[in-house]
């Protein structure tokens, strides 16, 4: 076995921040404990959860590395106790709660997949965390089915770009609001089969006009806000509303009787302060149901641009300018 270097390059957060808080550090690699891998990452993805870490807010949950990063892609180099799923020298890409962005990074061998041959590892490294998520909250909590119409709010980010593909994967119609034409356009390529400007078209009409005035079954929003009393008007009767994120607000003054009149459900979940035996049941099915997939080249995630692990900070600066289009992801 490769003897592993005591010391790794990592990207620290010394104090929070803009982008130029992120700074390389040489720090110990990590140990796998019971259960857990470690990897020689490849590349890591770019998160709007990383960002909030590096503002100070969205701390790591109790037991995660502060180093920044929450999906990996690269080679296990060494088993804790008890790992029988993969073996060393196997390519896999992980979930992982922290410690992404870095040269070597733990995972627990439950929250990681094996890498499709028809995957680079840069693409692998953009898929845990928004698949993950998109599975979960579109298909789990949202309870999207084949025939249903998708809203999808922020349709050219990772999360979006990724929900277009499996949303339409699975038979449904998809919507999506969008900033500008060429992210509009990018997510018609992509598959969408509507895709609204919100800054120019009002996504509650333009949804009722795209659906000869049902509205949406399944709506994914990571904006909150205004968007909240919106989304439960382009909402369909027995909708189902999934937040994500607040990139808006946390806070709206919302007429709550649409919920009792259309019957909508309103849910929503994070990922990273689940527990491992969650994010085992989300990674199962992902290996039955979208591996698939990416295996057949008939999902593959939309990349936007890749920067080497000491340029983080450039990377963060160009997720908070919104001009990308699909996943940011760091190369080591």
């Amino acid at each position: 076995m490769t003897t592993l270097p005591s010391q790794m390059t990592a990207i620290g957060i010394p104090k929070p921040g803009g982008p130029d808080a992120l700074v390389p550090e040489q720090r110990a690699v990590p140990q796998p404990r019971k259960g857990e891998i470690l990897i020689k990452v490849a590349a890591a993805g770019v998160n709007r959860p990383d960002v909030a870490q590096r503002t100070g807010n969205y701390p790591p949950p109790p037991g995660a590395s502060d180093i920044p990063g929450l999906e990996i892609a690269g080679n296990v180099v060494a088993l804790g106790e008890g790992v029988t799923r993969f073996k060393s020298g196997d390519a896999v890409m992980a979930l992982v709660p922290g410690g992404g962005y870095a040269q070597y990074c733990t995972a627990h061998e439950s929250c990681a997949l094996p890498v499709p041959s028809s995957l680079s590892l840069t693409e692998a490294a953009a898929i845990p965390e928004t698949f993950f998520t998109v599975w979960h909250n579109v298909f789990e909590r949202g309870t999207l089915k084949a025939g249903e119409t998708l809203l999808i709010h922020g349709g050219s980010s990772g999360i979006g770009t990724t929900a277009i593909q499996l949303a339409k994967a699975f038979g449904a119609k998809v919507i999506v609001t969008a900033g500008s034409q060429d992210k509009c356009d990018a997510c018609v390529k992509l598959g969408a089969d509507r895709a609204i400007n919100y800054k120019t078209e009002d996504f509650v009409a333009e949804t009722k006009a795209a659906t000869s005035g049902a509205g949406a079954n399944v709506i994914l929003d990571m904006v909150g806000g205004d968007y909240i009393e919106r989304n439960y008007e382009a909402a369909a009767v027995e909708g189902r509303i999934v937040q994500i994120a607040f990139l808006g607000s946390a806070k709206a003054t919302v007429d709550f009787r649409r919920i009792m009149l259309k019957r909508l459900t309103h849910t929503g979940s994070t990922l990273r302060a689940r527990s491992v035996e969650a994010k085992a049941a989300i990674a199962q099915a992902l290996a039955q149901k979208v591996l698939p997939l990416l295996r057949d080249g008939k999902v593959k995630p939309l990349m936007d641009s890749t920067y080497p692990l000491e340029k983080a900070a450039e990377a963060h600066a160009r997720m908070e300018s919104s001009h990308h289009i699909g996943k940011i992801v760091l190369t080591t």
